[in-house]
């Protein structure tokens, strides 16, 4: 098949979107696919285009993995600048539309990740050029996330959003989620007569994750030594509810048998910088290269996932599979009927809390805290179950079965 995939990212940039599409393209070009690619030059790491590819126009030709790839310039911006990323957003959109339309190539079918939303438009676009179907790709519903932080709040733009997203979910053949929470959310708003939404999650490369011991040069590098390490590794933005990682460090101040560590960046790493100067047992570690994910993971004795209230059903936090491969317990605080709390629950592989709700999440991570064996246990039960979770070469075997049905009808 030919296949057109538009996505924000791909290889060398790290954000987690590009690690899977960045998986998928190589396990479809692997197959025997012709795979197209328009994305973005690297720019994800510092918020700016990589120095190694600047000064070379606002697109680029090249390949990846036996695919071959048109990289456009992303306008990139300060998380913290909202305005400014959705400009970002809009100019990157027009530049991968321009780039998926005005190619000699020609598709059997495409596939446009999201977010950003725009690029359902592109998608739809591409689609309707090449004349092929087009399979939109959701990662996380926008508006919906940024409803819920409070980062959107005028009524006519919510409004246009969810105009815009319901327009974007309607143009395509087929809409595919990550889990059975987004996808009632999304068939709810795509209603009667649209396209049918489809569940392929992402996937877990339990290969390149494995458990390891927990005495890593990672805890020598930032002088954790022996002590029991409560972790939260991922983006620092408005979708975590972190403050209950700080709470719960400030009331363990006097014990000395634990640390807790934030690794990673975003938009509320300053405030959380703040607050690890004032917390001698709280300890601030900025994103580490994508090769030491399995260690950096190992190096805790306990992880964190955390949600703010009301995301469970627009968000997936991939990183509870990385921790489950990883053979380490989570301590989650997220919407009681989110897909992390049902496999939590279902495994024995952690605990789950209501989120925003400090009493409870302190209890449950001092009763992890306190009994090494239930974690050690707990490890072990999540290890064994995702070893059965779908691998990048059977995922991305959904994503060609799905377009050659779309392409055959």
């Amino acid at each position: 098949m030919r296949l057109l995939v538009i996505a924000p990212h791909l290889a060398p940039d790290t954000a987690p979107t590009g690690v899977v599409v960045s998986a998928l393209v190589t396990e479809m070009a692997a197959a025997g696919h012709q795979v197209h690619v328009v994305t973005s030059l690297p720019w994800y790491k510092k918020h700016a285009v990589d120095p190694d590819w600047k000064g070379r126009g606002w697109r680029q030709h090249g390949e990846f993995a036996g695919a071959t790839v048109t990289r456009c310039y992303p306008f990139p911006s300060a998380k913290s600048n909202l305005l400014g990323r959705a400009m970002g957003f809009i100019g990157f959109t027009l530049l991968a539309t321009l780039a998926s339309v005005f190619t000699r190539k020609r598709f059997d079918a495409v596939l446009a990740v999201s977010p950003p939303l725009t690029l359902g438009l592109a998608g739809w676009v591409a689609a309707r050029r090449h004349r092929c179907p087009l399979i939109f790709n959701i990662q996380d519903v926008f508006p919906d996330v940024a409803i819920e932080v409070g980062a959107l709040t005028s009524k006519p733009a919510i409004r246009f959003f969810k105009a815009l997203e319901r327009f974007c979910y309607r143009r395509a053949q087929t809409v595919a989620v990550l889990s059975d929470d987004l996808a009632a959310n999304v068939a709810a708003k795509v209603g009667t007569g649209g396209p049918p939404v489809t569940v392929i999650p992402n996937f877990v490369d339990t290969t390149a994750i494995t458990p390891q011991d927990r005495v890593t040069d990672y805890r020598t590098e930032h002088g954790l030594g022996e002590r029991t390490v409560v972790m939260y590794a991922g983006n620092l933005g408005h979708s975590q509810s972190l403050n209950l990682m700080v709470e719960t460090a400030r009331r363990h101040q006097n014990r000395t048998d634990v640390i807790y560590v934030i690794n990673g960046d975003g938009v509320a790493a300053a405030e959380l910088k703040a607050a690890a100067a004032s917390l001698p047992n709280l300890v601030m570690v900025g994103y580490q290269s994508a090769d030491r994910l399995s260690e950096v993971l190992a190096s805790a004795d306990l992880h964190l996932v955390l949600l703010r209230k009301g995301l469970g059903a627009s968000s997936v936090p991939s990183k509870m599979y990385s921790i489950l491969a990883a053979g380490r317990p989570i301590v989650a605080s997220i919407d009681p009927d989110s897909e992390v709390t049902r496999v939590l629950g279902e495994v024995q592989a952690g605990l789950s809390v209501p989120p925003e709700d400090p009493e409870a999440f302190v209890a449950a991570v001092e009763q992890l805290l306190d009994d090494p064996q239930l974690r050690q246990e707990m490890g072990q039960a999540g290890r064994n179950w995702v070893k059965q979770w779908p691998t990048a070469t059977q995922i991305a075997q959904k994503y060609q079965e799905l377009a050659k049905g779309l392409a055959k009808g």
